[in-house]
């Protein structure tokens, strides 16, 4: 898929237990978060991204919807969906979800006696 001048792969996995509206919102925030799509970038229309992705229009135009809501997109008819900075005056609380997150993990390696130099090397190898 192509946004702004860059190809971006979305994939969905079915086999994953995530319901496939989660997947597509997750993937697509963080490629708004990480820069990766920038602020006044254009996204494909709700049919372009369902048939590209092989999922159903009402699902990808819930997970529009629901981004639209958070600040991440705005959308102008007749125009399309791109890419909005409104998202940014909450950019911390993404952060420090992602964090706690993290924190978690070392906490549990922590308490299941696995070294702390050893933590970064069962990630590596999970991601394979």
């Amino acid at each position: 898929m192509d946004i702004g001048n860059k190809n971006i792969a979305i994939t969905i996995d079915d086999d994953s237990g995530i319901p496939i509206w989660l997947q597509l919102r997750n993937r697509l925030i963080y490629l708004i978060t990480s820069g990766q799509f920038m602020v006044g970038d254009r996204l494909p229309t709700v049919r372009e991204l369902a048939v590209e992705l092989g999922i159903n229009y009402n699902t990808v135009s819930k997970v529009y919807q629901d981004i639209e809501r958070d600040g991440f997109i705005v959308s102008y008819r007749g125009k399309g969906t791109f890419v909005s900075n409104r998202y940014l005056e909450h950019a911390g609380a993404a952060a420090n979800e992602t964090d706690s997150l993290v924190d978690d993990f070392i906490r549990q390696c922590h308490e299941l006696g696995i070294p702390r130099q050893d933590i970064v090397g069962l990630v590596k190898r999970r991601l394979g």
